[in-house]
């Protein structure tokens, strides 16, 4: 038996789990699933995290023996009374377990917290279940705010310029594309050759979601020669654009991870600090100083919200700079006053 599950696995197991959710949490799931549109891998999420919030709340509630454990209890029987008397102290003495006995970080303890909001709103609003929702005022853990990394236009080229070995001809696509579109990671692999389109990238985003790519000359060019190179190959998987040579099947995200950092330092960059999400940072921020404005720049990272991308604007922005040379004051110098003698200035 294998102790480690590869991702696929790991996702099967999960819906394997979810038939053993009771209906209310079912239909909740299915509804994600199919009127959403969220990914399986979305969707399984919610459950694991629904599962685990209901498991602690009948443990606290005494409604299973203290001395069961928390994984191996069943939430089969939860139903409309238990998630309706639910109140905000109980999903905080939640949060704070997470927190203290789990020691999961605030961004893991927002995105459960994101989930719950999730069940109690369709309940209300879908389902009609609930006549008023008991969570609409619950806060979120307050995430810290950073900006995202990304590397300079000389470091970018440098990236691509080291870029040698048996793989080569991929890896340079690969790159190319993280750098000029924006990709993420899971957008990459999923892409297959029917996606390429003359100078257009069907790219199949979150939720499934599809947006349509302009190819510049660089990644044409780099997908031209990639492809020469592909149809060379005895391909296992026929469909899929890029593949790891060696078992001729679509390429993973690990593999993915492994040629970025590979890269990386051999174009004596921090592989510590960078990573391919970083290359779709470094394509938002280049694009954006370079003229492109933030709406266009939100279609081409394929974001739903404006917001997740205006973090892009707040990066080595030149008008910025401006605004701070242009203001009157900006040459003032202070004036300094000769010392009054026997007066202690401390």
């Amino acid at each position: 038996m294998k102790i480690l599950l590869t991702w696929v696995e790991a996702i099967g197991l999960f819906l394997d789990y979810r038939t053993e959710a009771p209906p209310i949490l079912r239909d909740f799931l299915v509804y994600h699933e199919t009127i959403q549109g969220h990914s399986r891998r979305t969707v399984d999420e919610y459950y694991l995290d629904l599962r685990n919030f209901f498991r602690f709340l009948k443990q606290s509630k005494a409604i299973t023996p203290k001395d069961i454990p928390l994984d191996d209890i069943s939430i089969a029987d939860v139903d409309l009374a238990l998630i309706r008397n639910i109140t905000l102290t109980d999903i905080y003495s939640y949060m704070n377990y997470l927190s203290r006995d789990r020691g999961l970080n605030n961004t893991s303890r927002a995105r459960k917290v994101a989930t719950i909001r999730s069940f109690y709103k369709y309940l209300t609003n879908k389902a009609k279940l609930l006549e008023t929702n008991p969570v609409q005022d619950l806060d979120s853990p307050r995430l810290k705010k950073s900006l995202p990394k990304y590397l300079n236009l000389d470091e970018s080229l440098e990236l691509l310029n080291s870029v040698d070995g048996k793989n080569a001809v991929r890896d340079y696509c690969i790159l190319t594309l993280f750098l000029n579109c924006g990709l993420r990671i899971s957008e990459l692999v999923g892409l297959n050759k029917t996606d390429v389109r003359g100078d257009q990238l069907r790219v199949l985003g979150k939720g499934n979601k599809e947006r349509m790519l302009y190819l510049n000359d660089a990644c044409q060019r780099a997908l031209e020669d990639w492809m020469v190179e592909r149809d060379t190959l005895a391909l296992v998987d026929q469909n899929a654009l890029f593949v790891t040579l060696q078992n001729r099947r679509r390429i993973s995200t690990a593999a993915v991870h492994k040629l970025v950092k590979k890269h990386l330092a051999a174009a004596g960059l921090d592989s510590t600090q960078y990573s391919s999400h970083k290359l779709r940072h470094t394509a938002a921020t280049l694009m954006l100083q370079n003229g492109v404005d933030v709406r266009t720049l939100q279609e081409v990272l394929g974001h739903d919200h404006l917001n997740t991308t205006q973090i892009y604007t707040h990066v080595d922005n030149d008008d910025l700079r401006a605004a701070a040379r242009a203001n009157p004051l900006g040459g003032a110098k202070q004036r300094r006053r000769p010392k009054k003698e026997g007066k202690n200035e401390d």
